[in-house]
């Protein structure tokens, strides 16, 4: 699958992609991790357990533990990089969550995002992409699934 160009006005064309995809998260280490694609959703998610605050020096710490596809790819992370922020959750109530930014490689580009740490055990996918990180970048296919994980199999560097 061939890079798009830069348009006239100096931004690139929006690219397809589907309604799921397997990513990578390189500040995290890891690596071909499921997504859902959902247009539905404002704000993007990752999978985690074991939020907390923990103290350090004069102030706290964010430590919790990513959890990847069927519960395998276990890691934990600490970091002093974070807010808290009232999200909406997928039935529409809000609620408080920590939310961090960390690079995602979609589609062979490197976008820096927020995400929010939420127990998505019971959902099929341990990561979420809303609008917030799609708009004006992609354009959802439905039909599709894997184009970014297919175009990085088929690069030379992969």
């Amino acid at each position: 699958m061939k890079r798009p160009t830069k348009t006239v006005s100096g931004e690139r064309p929006k690219q397809v992609i589907g309604f799921a995809d397997r990513l990578d998260f390189p500040d995290l280490g890891w690596t071909d991790v499921d997504a859902k694609i959902d247009t539905g959703a404002y704000t993007s998610a990752l999978h985690c357990t074991d939020v907390k605050l923990v103290p350090h020096g004069d102030g706290f710490r964010l430590r919790f533990t990513l959890v990847g596809d069927r519960g395998r790819k276990k890691k934990q992370f600490v970091t002093d990089l974070f807010q808290y922020k009232t999200i909406k959750n997928s039935f529409g109530q809000s609620e408080k969550r920590f939310v961090i930014q960390t690079r995602v490689l979609i589609m062979g580009r490197l976008i820096r995002a927020e995400f929010s740490l939420a127990n998505r055990g019971t959902m099929r996918f341990p990561v979420l992409l809303g609008r917030k990180l799609l708009r004006n970048k992609f354009v959802v296919d439905v039909s599709l699934q894997n184009v970014s994980y297919q175009m990085k199999q088929q690069s030379p560097a992969s």
